[in-house]
C-alpha cells in the first residue's frame, strides 16, 4: 500500500483554508455541499465511537456552527436524540450557516451551561480555526463548564478557542476527546498546546480538489517520510560511500554527550564515525567504543587539518563542548572546512554575546549546509526575544542565520532559510531526557554525510528520533537506549 505524498501532509493555515474555500467556489464547487460533507464526517465520527444516546450540539454563528447544524440534522435522521444550542441570535445567522439552521428546523436553545445537564455527548461547533479574538463572557463560562463536566467532546475543525495557525489558546479553549477537521490539518493541530487539546485527530476528505489550494504557496507540512527519502543502500557500495561523520569531543570530564552523538551517527547509517579531540578525552572514549575511531585533533588548526580529507564530510560540535573563546574558535574553524556542520548546545551558546559573528560566518559560505539545533533556552540566547508562534520564530531564525534550524520540543519545528517548515508530532513525553538532543545531533550529521539535503536530513532525523522513542521506547527510557532503537525504525522505512 502506498503511503501519503507530500501534498497529503501539507498544512493549511486558517487564512490559506479560507482562500481554498474561495478557490473551490470559483471552480464551481458549491460551498453548501462542502458543509454538508463536513457535517456528515462529524456525525460519522460520533456514530463510530458511541452507542446511540442523547447529543447536545453547541453551534456558533459562523461556518463552524453550520457544520454543527448539519451534524445535528444527520444524527437526528439516524435516530439519535439531538438538541442544538446556539451562541448568538438565530435571526442573525448568514449564508450557509443560516441555510443549515433552517434545514435543522427544530428548536434552538441558548448556549449556556444549563444545556450541558443530561448531555452524555457534546459536539463543539462554536468557533473554528480562524478565531480572531479571545473568547470571553458567556461563551467563556460555557467552555469552562464544559471542560469541568468531564463529558466526551467531539470538536469540529478545532476545539473552540484554539488558534488554528499557532496552537495557542485564545482566552479559553475546549479540551476535546476527538477533533474532526477537513481537507488538510492546520499548524495549530500539531503545535502545543493545540495538539493536546485536540485529542484524537480525524482528517476528513470532503471533496475539495487539490487545485483549490495548489497555488496558495503553503510551505508548512506535518513531518512525515513523504517529505524526504533516505539514501538507498548501494549493493556495490562501501563504507566510504555512506559518509564519514566526525564528532568533536568535549573535555575529559564531558565525553558522554559526544559518545551519544557518535553512536547515533553510526546507528543512523554512517559508513564511518570518528571522535576527535584532546588525548585525555580520547583515552576515556577508548574504554567505551570499538567500531568508532578516535582522532587526536583539539585545536582549531588541528580540526581544519583533519577535515582537509574531504571523505570526512559531516561534523557534530557542541555536546559537552564547554564555554569560552576556544569553543568559538573551533566553530569558526569547522565552518571554514568543506564539511556539513551540525552545531548543538555549547557551540551555539558560545555566540550568545555576538550571534551576528556566527551568522555572518555561515552566510559567507552559501554552499555549506549548517544545522542549528536549539531548545527554547538556547534559542532565546542566540536569537534574542522573538515574537510570534513557534513556526514563525523558527522560520525567522533560519533566515537570519542562513542555516537549517531545528527548534526542539515535543512539537519540534524544522525550518529552512527559504521558509519551508515541518512540524513534528512523533515525540513522546519520555523523549525529554538528558542526552536525547545529543543523539539527535548525531543522527542529523549522519544523514547529511550520507548525502541528504539539509532540510530533509534534519526533518528525517527528527522524525526517526521521535518515532524510535514512541514506537520502541517507553517510560524509563534513557538517552543511551535511543541509538539502539534507530535500526528498527530505519528497517520499517526500507
Amino acid at each position: 500500500m502506498n503511503g501519503p505524498s507530500a501534498k497529503d501532509v501539507l498544512l493549511l493555515t486558517p487564512q490559506e483554508m479560507a482562500a481554498a474555500d474561495r478557490s473551490a467556489a470559483a471552480l464551481g464547487i458549491p460551498t453548501l455541499g462542502l458543509m454538508e460533507r463536513a457535517g456528515a464526517a462529524v456525525a460519522d465520527a460520533v456514530i463510530a465511537r458511541f452507542r446511540r444516546q442523547d447529543v447536545t450540539v453547541l453551534c456558533g454563528p459562523g461556518k463552524n456552527g453550520g457544520d454543527g447544524f448539519v451534524a445535528a440534522r444527520l444524527l437526528r435522521d439516524r435516530g439519535w436524540s439531538v438538541r442544538v444550542a446556539l451562541a448568538g441570535e438565530r435571526d442573525a445567522l448568514k449564508g450557509d450557516c443560516a441555510t443549515n439552521a433552517s434545514r435543522w428546523g427544530d428548536a434552538v436553545l441558548n448556549a449556556d451551561a444549563s444545556v450541558l445537564d443530561g448531555a452524555p455527548i457534546v459536539i463543539d461547533a462554536l468557533f473554528g480555526a480562524g478565531l480572531s479574538r479571545d473568547i470571553d463572557g458567556a461563551v467563556a463560562r460555557l467552555i469552562e463548564a464544559l471542560n469541568a463536566s468531564g463529558l466526551p467532546v467531539i470538536a469540529v475543525d478545532v476545539p473552540s478557542g484554539l488558534d488554528g495557525a499557532t496552537g495557542a489558546v485564545r482566552g479559553i479553549a475546549v479540551k476535546a476527546d476527538v477533533t474532526v477537521t477537513f481537507v488538510r490539518k492546520k499548524p495549530g493541530h500539531l503545535i502545543l498546546p493545540g495538539r493536546e487539546l485536540c485529542g484524537e485527530l480525524v482528517l476528513a476528505d470532503i471533496g475539495m480538489p487539490d487545485a483549490a489550494f495548489a497555488t496558495l504557496g503553503a510551505n508548512a507540512w506535518e513531518n512525515d517520510p513523504a517529505l524526504w527519502q533516505l539514501p538507498p543502500a548501494d549493493p556495490a557500495g562501501h563504507k566510504y560511500g555512506r559518509g564519514h561523520c566526525v564528532v568533536v569531543s568535549g573535555g575529559a570530564l564531558a565525553t558522554g554527550a559526544t559518545r551519544l552523538a557518535a553512536f547515533a551517527a553510526l546507528r543512523s547509517g554512517s559508513g564511518l564515525v570518528s571522535l576527535a579531540g584532546a588525548q585525555d578525552a580520547l583515552m576515556i572514549h577508548a574504554a567505551h567504543v570499538t567500531s568508532i575511531m578516535l582522532k587526536e585533533a583539539d585545536s582549531p588548526e588541528a580540526l581544519e587539518a583533519l577535515l582537509e580529507d574531504r571523505r570526512l564530510n559531516a561534523v557534530v560540535y557542541g555536546p559537552g563542548a564547554g564555554r569560552g573563546e576556544a569553543v568559538r574558535g573551533r566553530v569558526l574553524a569547522l565552518l571554514r572546512t568543506g564539511a556539513s556542520i551540525v552545531l548543538d548546545a555549547d557551540a551555539m551558546t558560545a555566540f550568545a554575546d555576538d550571534p551576528e559573528a556566527l551568522f555572518q560566518a555561515i552566510a559567507s559560505l552559501p554552499d555549506r549546509v549548517v544545522v542549528l539545533t536549539p531548545h527554547e533556552g538556547e534559542f532565546a540566547r542566540l536569537f534574542g526575544k522573538m515574537t510570534g508562534d513557534k513556526v514563525t520564530r523558527a522560520r525567522e531564525a533560519a533566515r537570519r542565520a542562513s542555516a537549517i534550524v531545528i527548534l526542539k520540543g515535543s512539537d519540534t519545528v524544522v525550518a529552512a532559510p527559504d521558509g519551508r517548515a515541518a512540524i513534528n508530532a512523533t515525540a513522546p513525553a519520555w523523549l525529554g531526557t538528558a542526552g536525547a538532543g545529543d543523539v539527535l545531533a548525531g543522527m542529523v550529521a549522519s544523514l547529511l554525510g550520507q548525502g541528504m539535503p539539509g532540510w530533509e536530513a534534519a526533518a528525517a532525523a527528527v522524525w526517526i528520533h521521535g518515532t524510535a522513542a514512541q514506537a520502541f521506547g517507553g517510560p524509563g527510557m534513557i538517552s543511551e537506549d535511543l541509538p539502539g532503537l534507530i535500526p528498527a525504525v530505519l528497517k520499517g522505512l526500507g
